[in-house]
Parts: C-alpha cells; structure tokens; sequence
C-alpha cells in the first residue's frame, strides 16, 4: 500500500460515533468524490448529534423559561432537526442496511422525478 492508496482519516474534533461510521463505510466501499463529500457531511451531523445530546444528559429535556414554565430543551428541538437531515444523507449515499453486501442501484435522476413530484 502506498501513501496515495491510504485509508484517509475521519476529520479531527468527530465523535467517537462519528469515526466509526467513518471507519465502516471507507474499510467497505469505494467512494466517489460526490460521495465522500456525502460521508464527511454524515460524519459532522453524527458528531453534532452527540453533542446536542449530552446538552439533553446534562440539562434534561424540559428547560425552565424566564418566565417561570418550562420548555423543550432547544437541543431536543434541534437534535430531531439533525437526525431527519442524517436520515437524508445516508439515504442518498444509498448504502445497503444489514448484511446484503451489494449496494443498491444508483438512480441517474432524483427520486420522484418524472412522476411529477419533483419540479
């Protein structure tokens, strides 16, 4: 192996989640550029979302207001935000769930396009 075919290495400052996710997908696929963009994307919203929660870990999930009530942790808020975009970018990696081994198809348009539901 040369220095050019090295594994590169998740970006400093990820998550622990982060860099096995990272880890996982480089050691199994070869990725293109678009891709990778794709993964380093992923791999910062992980990292993100281990911060958001240990923000709910140390201050719960209720907040106190000025006013004396109480309100959903901003983190719980934006946490649910960050998961749904993660849940995007994993999808349009369109990496196989379990042990299938063969990744899936890759489309040459988005989906729902051609079916009116893109325009």
């Amino acid at each position: 192996m040369t220095a050019s075919d090295a594994i590169p290495a998740a970006a400093a400052g990820s998550s622990e989640a982060a860099t096995r996710l990272w880890d996982a997908v480089i050691g199994a696929y070869e990725l293109e550029e678009q891709e990778m963009v794709l993964l380093v994307q992923a791999c910062r919203t992980v990292t993100t979302l281990d911060a958001l929660n240990a923000e709910v870990q140390r201050a719960g999930a209720v907040v106190a207001t000025a006013g004396g009530g109480t309100k959903p942790n901003p983190a719980v808020v934006e946490a649910r935000q960050q998961g749904a975009a993660l849940a995007r970018i994993i999808a349009t990696l369109r990496l196989p769930a379990g042990e299938a081994g063969d990744r899936p198809q890759r489309r040459g348009t988005p989906r729902g396009y051609g079916l009116g539901l893109v325009r």
